[in-house]
């Protein structure tokens, strides 16, 4: 991924002149600081960054497996939490033994690369600083990307989704769909060579993983009761502390996702640019939790919390795909942008009669293609037609290839458990452990 590095010091000097009497300059000399460190250091600090957005993003899992559990009814949460638990497990798995060297195949057609086996890692004390850091590093930093994309299907799914059934496709999704459509860009592929730009993955993962969601949701059915002929049946989730916990978990996650996206720290340029980065990602957040705030006080009347919890996430998913270009006021833009879709999006998915428990359509797959269609407002370096081009590549691929899946799925396996099962709640059957056994079953 190449990175633009923006240089502040200009805008330091100024700010410190505000501060400090002019007669301060005559007396002292500014001695500028040294640009980059040696290869080793550099090594290192690149490595742990690596490492710390590596594991910042693996607690992004936490996240998504809180909001789903909480936002699910009480006799689906265990189910929910050993999805979220297994499809990163899967996807580690997958990943390593084919979905890495799938999304960065080196010379390859650019479209689709041939699996070259599984990924190596360096020996016990050996290190090749040529490459700027560990390949360890680099490995586990792209598989949280791709254990995330997985997340995202889990939530639009859940209550009426086999585990057998889900896990197949997650361990399909992780080892060959999401990697091809990373080598596609981040792989140096066809994107890549029109001039595509998606610094952290708004559309290859995020997207992805909302295509994905809506090929699933559309061919596995609403759930049981969900649209009647009287309207839309309102399922309350579990628990809402519970969600609002994930989402802040997330929020949190997204720092590692986006900051450590620079890929490297071992200048004071890329340093600068990682704290840009953290203040463009919660600024877009914090604008898309008000704006979702302020847009449902105004169409219902009264704020809903679920959309507050979404809007911060869309508005994280919108920065995604540019955090670094855009100057504050319009990382809240675009956050804010981003935060108002959910509030449009669904409502418009239940008069299509599209379940989405979670609302992670419209927070990943529309959030995620503004967000990308988004990128030359700030970058000029980008070509629309560029972005529109991935969007739209992202899209026909995932679709299809996941519709096919899904299908093969629901004809072999069975993706959906029996009627009174649903009813009763997955937990029973599927894990035989409820979430909270002294509650009285509900239907």
């Amino acid at each position: 991924m190449d990175r633009k590095i923006l240089k502040t010091g200009a805008a330091a000097l100024a700010a410190a002149a505000i501060a400090i009497p002019a007669a301060a300059f005559a007396q002292e000399e500014v001695v500028p600081a040294a640009e980059a460190v040696s290869g080793g250091t550099a090594y290192i600090l690149n490595t742990l960054l690596f490492l710390i957005g590596g594991f910042l993003v693996m607690w992004m899992a936490a996240g998504f497996a809180m909001l789903e559990a909480g936002l699910v009814r009480s006799k689906n949460v265990s189910v929910q939490c050993l999805k979220n638990i297994g499809l990163y497990a899967i996807a580690g798995l997958m990943f390593w033994v084919m979905g890495y060297n799938i999304a960065y195949p080196g010379d390859f057609n650019g479209y689709v690369g041939g699996f070259s086996g599984i990924y190596p890692m360096q020996g016990v004390g050996e290190a090749d600083t040529d490459t700027g850091y560990s390949v360890a590093s680099d490995w586990f930093f792209q598989m949280v990307f791709c254990a995330t994309t997985a997340s995202i299907v889990s939530g639009t799914i859940a209550e009426r989704t086999k585990l057998t059934a889900f896990f197949i496709f997650t361990a399909v999704l992780t080892g060959v769909i999401y990697p091809i459509v990373v080598s596609w860009e981040w792989g140096a592929g066809f994107l890549d060579q029109m001039g595509f730009s998606d610094f952290a993955g708004s559309t290859l993962v995020h997207s992805t993983g909302g295509w994905a969601a809506l090929m699933g949701a559309i061919i596995i059915g609403p759930r049981l009761n969900r649209y009647t002929a009287s309207g839309v049946t309102v399922f309350p989730g579990s628990s809402i502390p519970l969600a609002t916990l994930g989402t802040f978990i997330l929020w949190l996650g997204w720092f590692g996702f986006n900051g450590a996206s620079q890929l490297a720290m071992g200048t004071v340029g890329d340093v600068s640019d990682v704290s840009k980065i953290f203040v463009n990602t919660n600024m877009a957040a914090c604008a898309g939790t008000v704006v979702a705030i302020i847009a449902t006080q105004l169409m219902y009347k009264k704020a809903d919390t679920t959309m507050a919890l979404n809007g911060a996430l869309a508005g994280l998913v919108a920065i995604t795909a540019e955090p670094l270009t855009p100057n504050v006021g319009m990382a809240i833009i675009i956050g804010g942008i981003g935060g108002l879709l959910p509030v449009i999006v669904v409502p418009l998915l239940d008069k299509l009669k599209i379940d989405d428990v979670v609302g992670a359509i419209p927070v990943h797959l529309c959030a995620g293609i503004w967000g990308t269609l988004a990128v030359p407002i700030t970058n000029g370096d980008v070509p629309f037609i560029a972005q529109l081009t991935g969007v739209i590549a992202t899209g026909v691929f995932v679709s299809i290839v996941s519709a096919i899946l899904w299908t093969i799925l629901k004809f072999t396996v069975g993706v959906r458990p029996s009627a009174e099962d649903e009813m009763a709640g997955l937990d029973h059957s599927e894990t035989g452990i409820e979430a909270y056994p002294e509650f009285a079953r509900v239907t």
